[in-house]
C-alpha cells in the first residue's frame, strides 16, 4: 500500500517538473532579451541603480523583430526593462512606427509606455497623444487623456481610444468627434477602419453637414466616409432643411439624397404640416420624390382636426426649386381611406395638392359628412387653413342621409357643389337633372309626406346636419305623397347605394380591409 502511494506521488512530481519545464520553454522562447544593436557610450553607473546600462548617443536597441531608437537609455538585463529618453522611436513594422520623448519598455510583457509629443503612424493614419501605451504581443496601443488621429480628409478626437493595429481599426470612448470637410460627428462610442474609412457607432452620434442643412441622429449604424453612404439604427433620425426621416433603420446615401427606411418609418414636412408614416419607404431627392408603403398612412396636420389617409403606397413630390425644399402634392393609391373628426372618406385612389390645399378623389370616391354620404365619379375637396371650404362633385352626384330606419333622404344630380361652414356643410348646389327624395315632417318629427321632385338645378340650405329648404330651379316637377301612396321600390333613386359599413369610425379603421 506504503509502495502504492510512494509510486503514484513520484510520478505526479515529474508530470508537474515536465509541465514546469515546457512551460519555462515557452516562457523563454516568447520572451527573449532586450538586445543593445548601437550606441556611441555605454557603462554600468551603480548610482542611477544595480545592473543598469547607461547607453548615450544614437542608440539602437531590438527586441525579437523590433527596434528601438533613441538619444539614451537606461537598460536592466535582469527584469529586461529598458527607459529611453530623447527622440524615442519604436519601428514595431513595416508600416508602424511609434515615437515619443520618453519611454518604458517591458521585455517580459512586451508593454511600452510612451509619453511626451506621443505619434503613432501606420501608413496614412497619425495618432497624436500625450501618453500611449503598446501592447507588441497583442499589437493593440490605447490613451485615456485625449487623442487625435488623421487619415485620409478625416480627424478624430476622443477622450480614451484604442487602436488595434493588426485590423487598423481604432475604438473610440466619450467625447468622439470626426471631422471632415463636408460635416462633424459626434459620438459617445465610435469604432473607425483606417482602410475601408468606415465609422460605427455605438451610443448617441450625431453627424451635421457644413453647411447645416443636414443633420443625422442614431445610436446604432455605420457611416462610409469615403462613398458617403450609411446605415442607422435603433430610432434614427435625418433632418434635411425642413424635412424630417424617422424609422428604426435608415439606409441613406448623402451626396443624392436617397435613403431607405424600415419599420416605423416617418417622413415629416414642417413647413407644410404633412406626415407620412409606414414600414417601409424610399426618398430620392434628386428626382424630388418619396413613397411609403406596408401600413402606409399619410396625415395632413391640424392642431384642431388632423385628416389621416392610408392606402397601399403613398407617395409624395418634393419642390426644391423654393428657398426648402417641401412637398407640393401627394397620392395614395388603392383602398384609400382617411378619417377626420368631421369628415371621413374612401376612394381608389387620392392625390392632395398644397398649392390649393385641395383633396382629388377617384374611382368610386365616397365622403361622409356628418349624417350625410356623398358620392360621384370624382370628388374634390378644398380645405382652407385647416378648415373645410368647398366639395365639387362631379357626374354622377348623390347625396344620401338617413332620416330613419330604412328611410333615406337622397338628393341626385349631374355635378354638386357644397360649401362648408365652420366644418359643416351648410349649402349644396345640384347643377344638371336634380331629382330629391326627401321626408318632410313636423317640428315633432311626425312625418308630413315624402316629397320626391325632379328639377334641372337645384339650391339646398341645411342647418345643424338637417335639410331646412329646396329651392328648384327651371323646369321644377313633384309630388307629396303620403307614405302609405308610394312602394318602397320609388323611395330610391336609381343608383342608391348606402355604403355605411365602409365607414371609417376612428383613425384606426382606416387600416380595416387590409
Amino acid at each position: 500500500m506504503m509502495y502504492s502511494i510512494f509510486r503514484k506521488t513520484i510520478i505526479y512530481f515529474i508530470i508537474l517538473a515536465s509541465v514546469i519545464c515546457l512551460s519555462g520553454h515557452l516562457f523563454a522562447q516568447d520572451t527573449t532579451r532586450i538586445n543593445l544593436e548601437r550606441a556611441d557610450t555605454w557603462e554600468y553607473n551603480e548610482a542611477i541603480g544595480p545592473d543598469i546600462q547607461r547607453i548615450i548617443g544614437n542608440v539602437i536597441l531590438r527586441h525579437d523583430t523590433g527596434y528601438l531608437y533613441c538619444d539614451s537609455a537606461h537598460l536592466n538585463d535582469i527584469e529586461n526593462v529598458v527607459m529611453a529618453y530623447g527622440n524615442v522611436h519604436i519601428k514595431a513594422s513595416d508600416t508602424l512606427n511609434l515615437y515619443g520623448d520618453s519611454l518604458q519598455y517591458n521585455g517580459y510583457t512586451k508593454i511600452a509606455k510612451v509619453w511626451g509629443n506621443v505619434r503613432l503612424i501606420d501608413n496614412q493614419t497619425i495618432l497624436t497623444t500625450d501618453s500611449l501605451d503598446f501592447n507588441r504581443r497583442t499589437q493593440v496601443a490605447w490613451y485615456d487623456n485625449w487623442g487625435k488621429i488623421v487619415n485620409d480628409d478625416n480627424n478624430l478626437v476622443s477622450k480614451y481610444g484604442y487602436y488595434y493595429t493588426r485590423v487598423k481599426e481604432f475604438f473610440f470612448k466619450e467625447k468622439v468627434i470626426l471631422i471632415n470637410p463636408d460635416y462633424i460627428m459626434n459620438s459617445d462610442t465610435l469604432m473607425y477602419n483606417t482602410v475601408t474609412e468606415i465609422a460605427y457607432f455605438y451610443g448617441p452620434s450625431t453627424i451635421v453637414s457644413k453647411d447645416k442643412i443636414d443633420s443625422i441622429y442614431c445610436t446604432d449604424g455605420w457611416y462610409d466616409t469615403q462613398k458617403d453612404i450609411s446605415l442607422f439604427r435603433h430610432g434614427a433620425e435625418i433632418y434635411h432643411e425642413a424635412q424630417l426621416i424617422t424609422g428604426d433603420t435608415i439606409y441613406y446615401e448623402r451626396v443624392n439624397g436617397y435613403g431607405q427606411i424600415f419599420n416605423n418609418a416617418m417622413l415629416l414636412d414642417t413647413i407644410q404640416d404633412i406626415v407620412l408614416t409606414g414600414n417601409y419607404g424610399e426618398i430620392i431627392r434628386q428626382r424630388g420624390v418619396g413613397f411609403m408603403t406596408q401600413r402606409a398612412m399619410g396625415i395632413l396636420i391640424d392642431k384642431n382636426d388632423s385628416l389621416f389617409m392610408h392606402g397601399d403606397t403613398i407617395r409624395a413630390f418634393f419642390d426644391s426649386k423654393e428657398e426648402h425644399e417641401k412637398i407640393k402634392a401627394m397620392f395614395a393609391y388603392f383602398k384609400v381611406k382617411f378619417f377626420r373628426k368631421d369628415l371621413q372618406g374612401a376612394c381608389d385612389s387620392l392625390a392632395f395638392h398644397s398649392s390649393d390645399s385641395t383633396l382629388y378623389m377617384y374611382h368610386d370616391p365616397v365622403i361622409w359628412s356628418a349624417k350625410n354620404q356623398l358620392t360621384a365619379d370624382t370628388i374634390t375637396l378644398t380645405i382652407r387653413d385647416g378648415v373645410l371650404d368647398t366639395m365639387v362633385m362631379r357626374k354622377s352626384a348623390f347625396i344620401i342621409s338617413q332620416d330613419d330606419t330604412n328611410k333615406f333622404n337622397q338628393i341626385k344630380g349631374k355635378d354638386m357643389v357644397a360649401y362648408f361652414l365652420n366644418n359643416e356643410i351648410y349649402k349644396i348646389t345640384v347643377i344638371g337633372n336634380s331629382e330629391t327624395i326627401y321626408f318632410a315632417r313636423e317640428d315633432d318629427r311626425s312625418l308630413i309626406g315624402i316629397n320626391k321632385v325632379y328639377s334641372s338645378d337645384m339650391l339646398i340650405i341645411i342647418e345643424e346636419n338637417e335639410i331646412q329648404s329646396i329651392t328648384y330651379i327651371r323646369e321644377p316637377s313633384g309630388t307629396l305623397y303620403p307614405e302609405n301612396e308610394i312602394s318602397q321600390y320609388d323611395l330610391r333613386l336609381k343608383n342608391f347605394q348606402w355604403r355605411a359599413k365602409e365607414r371609417p369610425k376612428t383613425k384606426e379603421e382606416i387600416f380595416s380591409g387590409d
